[in-house]
């Protein structure tokens, strides 16, 4: 299988992290529908011929796993999760298999207490991969991760989409680096994944301003009593019905009350249009259930908890929001199920252009997300602008948000966005311009001059934006030492800039463009701050000479 751009540059990272640059654990960010479980394989393959084991919390999970590690690699996986066990106690001769997949709960159960994973040597493992890894914060991870770190040499990579403030915070406490940040935005702007069109829906009467916060989250009590009022559900169900078209449409709920009666509103709107799904139906229902969903037979699948994580249907091209959240990551695990672009539309082009053309002309050129409003009352709900903006100020974001709510129909969350940023940035621009244009005029009354270049207009790139993981990081001395060899002071700047600075430096290097001074020196007059070294010493050289002051 061959690998994307983007994941090959993720494979590369991973590799240079867990290998040269000696971290025993780093983290991967990739949106839902960008082959995370791709990306872990060619790891894997990697690591060979040493053991490698895949942690998952879900049994769907589990299977997947399986699926593209063989397919990838090549390589036979054991599957160590209730009934089915990996061979441990091998003899005459017989080999291990290179590539062990477990749930985190298989691992803890059992064995007196000690936990499944006591029948695995931990000095046998060269790698961890856990999938999902914002859930690595829990206790259980915790002891199972401890457990395989028994081995100094041991390597812990962890996958992830979108994550919260509050998980990155906590990832940042688990995982050394982050090897490779792509999230949903730089995917789409890629042609990946589609766009991203949101429709706020008002509902007269729905109200959230009473509901307690648990854990971060609504409180799923009382979220279910608002939400499973038949005012609200009739709220939410017509308004579907009416804008949803021909279309498939996955509703999320937060209750299975609310799950079974939505979908009992639906097919009175007409009959055998929904179906329901939760963590209790048999699975062999729940696969036939699904299967008639991805055949078209039925146009709405409704369900509680069940089809966040583990779920892939290309086809399905609208998210009904039945139960709003404050958590981040959950509301981009829910859009997740529809941003995949139709099978085989995408990857056999080589640039985005070609790609975003390609969606623009399939039958799925965007995906819809259904957002039902009310009084939010204190609390910040999720939204699409919210899972895009990850490395977008938080101003652009708030703006893109009321933007989208004012809109009335529904309108691109990806091209608002940008277009705030912009707008953001030329407003930022211009203060910093007549800031300079104020301090010049102070310097010629002194007599005297002081001049504070800024890195990022000088390479024409924009600021990151800090993430919880970054917290109280900052570059080593010799990483400042290098960025101010150059002539770039990061002292007092974020680690995520600094940080920004010096790989922009390192890529400069690799390409052999021209030095920052250079490229200071070509922006100040206009011209282009990305030419070659060579180049850049011709330019000079040719200036220098016709303005007479190469002599001076």
């Amino acid at each position: 299988m061959k690998l994307r751009d983007y994941q090959q540059e993720c494979s590369n990272a991973v590799w240079k992290e867990l290998g040269e640059n000696e971290m025993q654990s780093t983290l991967v960010v990739l949106p839902t529908g960008g082959g995370k479980t791709i990306v872990f394989s060619d790891v894997i393959r990697r690591f060979q011929p040493m053991r490698c084991l895949v942690l998952a919390h879900r049994e769907e999970l589990i299977w997947q796993a399986r699926d593209k590690i063989e397919r990838v690699t090549g390589l036979h996986c054991e599957i160590e999760m209730a009934d089915l066990r990996a061979q441990e106690n091998l003899f005459h001769g017989a080999t291990k298999s290179p590539v062990v997949i477990s749930t985190i709960q298989t691992q803890i159960s059992g064995c007196d207490g000690k936990g499944r994973m006591s029948k695995f040597n931990p000095m046998e493992f060269a790698l961890v991969v856990v999938d999902e890894a914002h859930h690595s914060v829990g206790d259980s991870y915790v002891k199972v991760l401890d457990y395989y770190k028994s081995n100094p040499d041991i390597r812990i990579l962890g996958v992830t989409a979108t994550p919260d403030r509050a998980d990155e915070e906590a990832l940042g406490q688990i995982f050394q680096s982050v090897a490779f940040d792509y999230e949903i935005l730089d995917a789409i702007q890629n042609g990946w994944l589609v766009n991203i069109m949101q429709q706020s829906v008002h509902i007269a009467g729905l109200d959230f301003s009473s509901i307690r916060t648990t854990a971060g989250d609504l409180n799923g009590a009382d979220l279910a009593a608002v939400m499973e009022t038949e005012k609200n559900l009739h709220g939410v169900a017509t308004a579907t019905v009416e804008m949803l078209g021909a279309r498939r449409a996955i509703a999320f709920t937060v209750s299975v009350n609310q799950a079974e009666i939505l979908c009992e509103i639906f097919n009175r709107h007409r009959q055998t249009m929904a179906e329901w799904v939760c963590g209790e139906t048999p699975k062999d229902q729940r696969r036939e259930i699904l299967q008639r969903f991805k055949e078209g037979k039925t146009q709405v699948v409704v369900n509680c908890g069940v089809l966040t994580e583990g779920f892939d249907d290309a086809g399905v091209e609208v998210i009904v929001m039945a139960r709003p959240t404050k958590s981040r990551s959950l509301f981009a695990q829910m859009v997740g199920r529809s941003t995949r672009p139709l099978e085989g539309i995408v990857d056999p082009f080589e640039t985005k252009e070609e790609r975003l053309r390609a969606i623009e002309t399939s039958s799925k050129p965007f995906c819809t997300v259904l957002d039902f409003i009310g009084n939010t009352g204190r609390h910040k709900l999720i939204s699409a602008a919210d899972i895009l903006g990850g490395k977008v100020s938080d101003e652009a974001v708030e703006a893109t948000i009321l933007k989208v709510k004012q809109a009335g129909k529904a309108v691109p969350v990806t091209e608002l966005l940008e277009e705030e940023e912009k707008r953001l940035q030329e407003e930022a621009k211009q203060r910093r311009l007549l800031e300079e244009a104020r301090r010049a005029k102070l310097v010629a009354k002194a007599k005297y001059t002081t001049k504070i270049v800024n890195p990022f207009d000088v390479w024409d790139i924009s600021p990151g934006k800090s993430r919880g993981w970054d917290s109280g990081k900052q570059l080593s001395e010799k990483q400042k030492a290098v960025l101010l060899k150059q002539g770039i002071n990061t002292d007092g700047m974020p680690y995520v800039q600094a940080h920004q600075l010096l790989m922009e430096q390192f890529r400069r290097w690799d390409q052999k463009l021209c030095s920052f001074k250079q490229s200071a020196f070509f922006k100040k007059r206009g011209m282009n701050p990305n030419v070659s070294r060579e180049e850049a010493k011709r330019i000079i050289d040719e200036i220098s000479k016709k303005e007479g002051w190469g002599g001076k």
